[in-house]
């Protein structure tokens, strides 16, 4: 998505900053709690958004509502709970935190109203590219969260065949997106988002 002018740019970007930063130190936050010390060991326990940056990533979020961050390493052998519960609670920590953002977000929103014109903006864009990111990454293939999600939850007998297309996951991810298959997809669900939270807010 283009911002419509250098105004909106300059609200945008730390909007999307947090809401990257967010997610993978939520990502990184859980590894940890379940002993994994490599997100440490990395530097990624950390709400400084330069640890976290992927430049393509947030390029593309900039430009075409969806994006990436640098992806935090995890190691689920040293996970307490197992490797599938693990891997899995990981993946949804990420959509979760910019899921609990947004609503955090949205409830300031309806509070500032249009009286503050630059912080209802940045609280708007705060609103949509956390939710942006949740519904992205929830699509379940490599390596979106969605994908480490969906394998902690598939019956064993599947799980060979659907880690047999993990290496085409990206290939896929890119054709949907230049087919403009995302946008099908990313549009309709984050609406939907936006509606619930301005009715559970109470902000027309």
């Amino acid at each position: 998505m283009l911002f419509s002018n250098l105004y909106d740019l300059l609200v945008g970007i730390p909007a999307i900053l947090i809401a990257l930063t967010f997610h993978e130190y939520a990502h990184g936050q859980v590894a940890n709690y379940l002993g994994d010390p490599t997100p440490g060991q990395q530097g990624r326990l950390t709400l400084n958004p330069l640890a976290h940056l992927d430049l393509l990533g947030t390029l593309m979020l900039v430009l075409f509502r969806f994006g990436w961050a640098k992806p935090v390493q995890i190691n689920p052998m040293y996970f307490r709970n197992g490797y599938r519960v693990g891997t899995m609670m990981v993946g949804a920590a990420g959509p979760l935190a910019n899921l609990l953002l947004a609503f955090i977000a949205a409830v300031a929103l309806s509070l500032v109203g249009h009286g503050h014109l630059l912080l209802f903006r940045f609280l708007y864009y705060l609103v949509i590219y956390n939710l942006v990111l949740a519904v992205f990454n929830l699509i379940p293939l490599p390596p979106l969260d969605g994908s480490r999600i969906l394998a902690g939850v598939l019956p064993s007998r599947s799980l060979a065949a659907y880690y047999g297309i993990e290496r085409y996951g990206p290939i896929i991810l890119l054709a949907l997106v230049f087919f403009g298959v995302i946008g099908y997809i990313l549009n309709p669900l984050v609406n939907a988002l936006w509606r619930l939270l301005t009715l559970a807010v109470g902000m027309a």
